[in-house]
């Protein structure tokens, strides 16, 4: 097991000056469960073949461990790569298929057996071991090839979208196996995948990109209740957030017919006359007469709960809306209703560079410390190492101060001290 380590590293394609990936400056911790994510074409799958060796490093360099594996072939990596369409030799049993990496490596033939046994076991593949990948499941086929990943003891594990072809039931039980898995084994894994509920409830961490960018390193739930700009916030959470520019008006922020309770030094770190607010669905509430009016398109039920889509006009501009509603609700397509927010969760951002403004430090600071796990420990330990800075001053002071005492007992005990305690003399003291 290894930490990944990515320094700078940038990838850029013939035939083009764009990068696909650029500067990204990421460390996966020793036997974290990353998770990379981002719409089509942002770079994450680059990303992660450029770690494997599959595509080059045109700048930077990628260390696993303390080792520099910028320039060193795929095979000496000691890395296991799951990719999205499987890649099982179709003539080969499940057995010959998850040992065949280990017949290659030399490994001898009973030594192969207990690993291929060992890894069956944990993928519950024991029963099918003399099929063929012909004879089984999208699931089942999905686990041989993690199986054949696991039976070479790698110190990284890197996956490539490998539930894309799945069914949405079997996607969501796979998901489950698979990051139960990595935390059984601790292997340090970097996954691959387009969407984002994968993300948010698979990754110990979710790095976000765009363009080739990294836009935002942190845990899911930070992701979620803190995103550093407005991409991070519209592609974070389902159903998206709603994200609408609203004007500042006298100091406040102007919501339909109502306004937005944001602190005036929130409001003091943009020079525009408007900012970008994003308000989650559920962050929304029906109301009699306040906030947005809304013309509602459709209702999605879902049982527990309900889903409002609809659409509002805010400064002439038609906006699309999204609110959580009771599931047993009176409204239908074609209604109109009123939105308000509640319990002032509002996300502010500034209207011209998209960085977050409220709840947390400059988002450009944090998306930098977010990067750097050791950044992360050195700002948390800064307070406490001010702290004991304190206890440590103080201790000698309050020895000094407890040493006093008696010398001051003595002095008053001294006939000699009695005159510096007259009244006039410390009246004038005060």
């Amino acid at each position: 097991m290894a930490s990944v380590t990515f320094e700078k590293a940038t990838r850029i394609y013939p035939g083009t000056t764009r990068p696909a990936v650029d500067q990204v400056e990421l460390t996966v911790n020793d036997g974290e469960f990353l998770v990379l994510v981002g719409p089509s074409g942002c770079g994450k799958t680059t990303t992660l073949r450029m770690l494997a060796g599959l595509e080059e490093v045109n700048e930077g360099r990628i260390l696993i461990g303390d080792r520099d594996v910028t320039q060193v072939p795929p095979k000496d990596r000691d890395i296991a790569m799951v990719f999205q369409n499987y890649a099982l030799y179709p003539h080969m049993t499940v057995a010959e298929n998850m040992g065949f990496a280990l017949k290659i490596a030399g490994v001898k033939k009973d030594e192969r057996a207990v690993r291929v046994l060992e890894a069956a076991k944990l993928l519950d593949l024991e029963p099918y071991l003399d099929r063929k990948p012909k004879a089984l499941s999208g699931g089942q086929r999905q686990r041989v090839a993690m199986g054949r990943a696991i039976v070479r003891k790698p110190a990284v594990f890197l996956m490539d979208e490998p539930l894309s072809n799945l069914d949405a039931k079997l996607r969501v039980a796979t998901r489950t196996q698979i990051a139960s898995l990595q935390r059984r084994l601790g292997v340090t894994t970097v996954y691959v995948t387009h969407d984002q509920v994968e993300a948010m409830t698979m990754g110990d961490r979710v790095a976000v990109l765009k363009d080739g960018l990294l836009q935002q390193v942190d845990t899911p739930r930070a992701l979620y209740e803190r995103p550093a700009n407005v991409f991070v916030a519209g592609f974070i959470g389902s159903p998206a957030m709603n994200l609408m520019t609203l004007k500042i008006v006298g100091g406040v922020v102007k919501f339909g017919n109502t306004t937005l309770k944001i602190d005036s030094a929130v409001l003091g770190k943009t020079k525009e006359k408007a900012i970008t607010a994003g308000l989650r669905p559920e962050d929304l509430v029906l109301s009699k007469n306040e906030g947005i009016e809304v013309e509602i398109d459709v209702i999605e039920e879902l049982g527990a709960d309900a889903f409002l889509y609809g659409s509002a006009l805010i400064e002439g501009e038609k906006v699309d809306v999204i609110a959580r509603i009771g599931s047993v609700s009176s409204h239908r397509s074609g209604d109109k209703v009123f939105l308000k927010p509640q319990g002032g969760i509002t996300h502010i951002f500034d209207v011209t560079t998209g960085l977050r403004l409220n709840n947390d430090a400059p988002a450009t600071a944090k998306k930098a410390v977010a990067a750097n796990p050791a950044a992360v420990a050195a700002v948390a330990a800064k307070p406490a190492a001010k702290k004991a800075a304190a206890k440590t001053a103080a201790k000698p002071a309050a020895k000094k101060a407890v040493a006093a005492k008696p010398v001051a007992k003595k002095a008053v005990a001294k006939p000699a001290a009695k005159p510096a305690v007259k009244k006039p003399a410390a009246k004038k003291t005060k």
